[in-house]
Formats: structure tokens, sequence, C-alpha cells
């Protein structure tokens, strides 16, 4: 008999555990023989610290939202444990923002029956002050024109508002790729996208410009909602993408794929749901926010640095296991082993865990305004952000100085950690997708660092799902050597990287393309408008 592809899946780990664990292999393959990679390798496989820094981190820390308790909290710890190691460390302010607290939170369905519904209030969403809201359910019909969407209005007090598509399924795509019966994949898919237009319609007929609908919620409140119900589905069980609150008046709450569609229907089949949130929540005010950043000095030529980077923020519904609690104790865990096996190195290694990064790279792009010493004197940044997964993706951005230096740090890396590297040479500059771009757009050589997916996108990118249990320690500690090795071995390189570009630049689709332009922190959360 042929068994289905899980069961074989399982029955091959099975087998894996009936033979028993077998740890990651002790060989290491040098191009050359140097005691310093060998002792990186050896710190990172046998003394590891990144399990226990990611269980402080995700578990007793928690979520990191910018200008939250838990993130202060965080960076104290932060620059607490790098100076443990004999590492200077300091949190720098580069601005405030809008602090905000979550406390306790509840939901229920109340009627036509009783249910215990999966969600949340979405981060800087007001509270119900601790008491009980309890209020009908409508939600947004066919829009054809703005006096449609005017005539809603009107019908909306009192009221939680349905402003999400309602996915017909919450089953995820691979399996009805797998078990659906000849033509019905088909027939779900057309009606999935069909739906999907049709919604998306109804939205650009209310005759609001604003794509993150922050208008539409105004007008929602200001009518008199009781608030607004959100459910962002990435397409994998039990997921719910969380953002923020658009509206700092009424509250907002998402709900899980399953329950949306539960209330979903209740109301549109004329079975009155009614929905009861109970939630805490605390507005701090604008409050400082910080950068962390260590710094281990260089001996010949402390002028010329070494960056490790990754974005400490993170929203706030998890942990921010895989985004990016990952990148932060990835370069925890980098600087350590550096310390303690090349104290004195040739250049300044610094380490950025930036803040903000969620609301626009406003972390490391203050950072490269305030210190235009180090943009100048980069040698190489390397930055971690897309979860736990072993390092496959190197690009030099554009760079054609940055070639010949790479290069050479790869090929003098461990060949067990770089053998699957698919090195994009001279590539092209990234665009805003991590704050590696705060360097590139100077012209200065930042290295991103990028990850096997382990379903990110589909199942921990800013999830609530997004916990310690889904971090991959193997790959881990695989990173962990490539990021030490690599950084240890652009301290020593005699040559500083070029900032020689490419001439012609060309996007994805071929189309001629510029070199990116250096957008300004915010500093302010006043100025709201990447939020």
């Amino acid at each position: 008999m042929k068994l289905p592809r899980r069961t074989l899946r399982w029955s091959a780990l099975s087998a894996v555990i009936l033979a028993g664990w077998s740890a990651p292999a002790r060989a290491q393959t040098l191009a050359v023989d140097d005691p310093v990679l060998r002792a990186i390798w050896h710190e990172a496989t046998e003394n590891s610290q990144i399990e226990r820094l990611a269980q402080v981190l995700l578990d007793s820390i928690g979520p990191r939202l910018t200008a939250s308790p838990q993130m202060e909290r965080a960076q104290a710890w932060a620059v607490q444990t790098l100076e443990r190691w004999g590492i200077d460390a300091r949190t720098e302010q580069y601005g405030t923002w809008e602090g905000w607290d979550r406390g306790p939170s509840h939901i229920d369905l109340v009627a036509p029956r009783v249910r215990s519904l999966e969600g949340r209030i979405l981060a800087w969403s007001p509270g119900t002050g601790g008491e009980p809201v309890e209020a009908g359910v409508t939600f947004l019909p066919e829009i054809d024109n703005p006096g449609d969407w005017q005539a809603f209005l009107e019908t909306v007090d009192g009221k939680w508002v349905m402003m999400s598509y309602p996915e017909p399924s919450c089953r995820p795509m691979d399996q009805w790729e797998e078990y659906a019966a000849p033509g019905s994949l088909e027939r779900y898919a057309r009606a999935r996208a069909a739906g999907r237009r049709r919604w998306q319609q109804s939205l650009a007929n209310t005759g609001s410009q604003d794509r993150r609908r922050r208008d539409l919620h105004r007008q929602l409140e200001e009518a008199g909602a009781a608030g607004i119900i959100t459910s962002i589905w990435p397409g994998s069980y039990g997921t719910t993408r969380v953002f923020n609150a658009y509206n700092r008046n009424t509250p907002t709450f998402e709900l899980s794929c399953e329950d949306y569609g539960l209330v979903y229907r209740l109301a549109k089949n004329g079975q009155s749901p009614v929905v009861r949130l109970t939630a805490e929540a605390t507005n701090r005010g604008e409050v400082p926010v910080f950068n962390v950043i260590g710094e281990i000095p260089g001996t010949e030529r402390p002028d010329e640095y070494v960056m490790l980077s990754a974005h400490f923020d993170s929203w706030e519904s998890g942990s921010g296991a895989t985004d990016n609690g990952t990148g932060s104790v990835l370069m925890l865990e980098t600087i350590r082993i550096l310390k303690k096996v090349y104290p004195n190195p040739k250049r300044t290694i610094l380490i950025g865990l930036w803040s903000g990064e969620e609301q626009g790279l406003n972390g490391s792009r203050a950072f490269t305004e305030d210190h235009p010493e180090v943009v100048e004197g980069l040698q190489a940044l390397f930055n971690q952000d897309n979860g736990t997964g072993r390092i496959v993706n190197i690009s030099a951005q554009g760079l054609v100085g940055l070639v010949p230096s790479l290069t050479r740090w790869i090929a003098l890396a461990p060949a067990e950690v770089t053998g699957e590297i698919d090195l994009q040479l001279p590539g092209n500059p990234g665009g805003g997708g991590s704050d590696y771009a705060s360097f590139v757009c100077h012209g200065a050589p930042g290295i991103n660092l990028g990850a096997l997916s382990w379903d990110y996108g589909t199942h921990t990118w800013h999830t609530h799902r997004d916990t310690f249990d889904k971090l991959i320690f193997d790959d881990l500690k695989n990173n962990a050597v490539l990021t030490a090795s690599l950084a240890y071995l652009a301290a020593e390189d005699d040559q500083f990287t070029s900032r020689e570009r490419r001439t012609e630049l060309r996007d994805r689709s071929g189309r001629s393309a510029e070199w990116p332009t250096c957008q300004p922190a915010v500093r302010s959360s006043e100025d709201t408008s990447r939020m």
C-alpha cells in the first residue's frame, strides 16, 4: 500500500528517533588552518548559549513592541548580558514613540450560543477599562459607491463591525492540493479569488484612498461603532497575522480565521451574534525609545567597523521568536563567541539591536544619521532577520567592490556552514526589508543573511504562534559558526571593502532601476504616516 506523504514523513522521523538522535557533525573543514576559526567552531557547537538566551528573552521577557515596558526590560537585559561578558554596552536614545502596554483580555460569543473566542486586541488599541463591552455584530456589505458606504455608516451605532475578508476555508492550501477531489481545488480557488476581489472592490468603492483603512476605521468610530473586528489569515493552521490598531478611541480586536468565520456566518445569516470583549490596556504617551549598542574596541584600526545587526523589537501577540528573537540571540551569541576567542580584534566590532524596525527601520536609520563615522568606516555589517533556518542566501547588494572581500571570507569559513549558500554577486541592493537597507542606501556594505523558511511566511511571521518552540537550534548553531567566522575574517582582512557600486541596476522584471535613496528616520509617533 502506498502511504500518504505525511505518513511517510512521520515514518522517517520515527526511524531517526529509534536509531538515536545524532548530534550535529563535529568535523570542520577549513581552507587554511586558522586557530581562531577552529575556536569559533568549538565554542559555537560545544558551549552554545543560544537556547538559554532565547528562553530568557522569549519566555520570561516575551514580546518587545516598540515603546512597551517589555521592550525596555529586554534592552536592560541585553545591556546587562553584554556587560557580563566583558563587552562595553549602552542604550542610545534616537527619539520617542507612543508607548502602549497590554493587560489581560478576553473575547466571548454570548449569543446565539456561548463560546470563548480565540483573539486579542491589537497593539495600541484602547481597552474597555476592565469592564465588559457587549454588542451585536455587523459586517461590510457589498459597496458599489460612496453613497452605499454612507448608508452603511448609519447602521453601525453600538455594534462591532467586521472589516476583514471572511475566508471560506481555514485549511492550508497544501491540504487542498493533496486531498481535494478532481475539480474541487479549482472551484475553491476560483470562488475564493472572486470573493476577495469583491471584498477589495467594496473597500475601494467607499471612496477612501487610505490603503491601510485608517480613514474607514475613523469614520466607523465617528458613526458610533462599538469597535472593529479584524482577521488576517496567512494560510496556516491556527495562525492569524497581527499588526496594530488604526483608531485609538474604540477597541479593535482580531479573531482567528475559524472564529472570525463563525461570527461572520452568524451575522450574515441573521442569527444575531453578540460578542463580549473585556480588555485592559494602557497608553503610556510619548516615551523615549532606544537602540542597544555593544562594542569590542579595535586594536589596530579602531575607526573601522564590523557590525552585527538585528532588530530587537517585535509585534506582541506571540513572543517575537523568529521575528526577530532568533536574529537577536544569534548576534548576541556571535559577539559572545568573538569576545571569548578573539578578544583583541584588529577592527572595532559593534552589535546593534535595533528598535522601531517594524515601524519603518527607524532605529537603524537613526543610527546611520547619528553615526556617520560608522557608516564611513564600515568594513561590513551582517544582518539577520527572517526566521530560524540555516543561512542559505547572501548577496553583495549591488556593491561590486564588496565582491572580492565577501567571496574571500566565505571561502575561508568552514565548509560545513557555507556549502548551501546561494551567493549573489554582485546582486542588487535590497529594498526596505530589514535594517541592512539603512546602510546599503549609503553605499555601505550591509549584508543580509537570508535563511531557510521553515514556513516563516505562513506560520510565524507577525503571528501569535511566533513562540520559543518554533526555534531550530541546530540551524541556529550553524548560523553562529557562520556569522562569527565571517565577522572575524572581515575584522582581520588587510583590505578595506571598496564602495564601488553597480553602474546599471535592474529590478526583478529586468527593468532599469535606481540605487535606493536613504529615507529619514521617523523619530516620533506624532508622525504616524508609516504606522
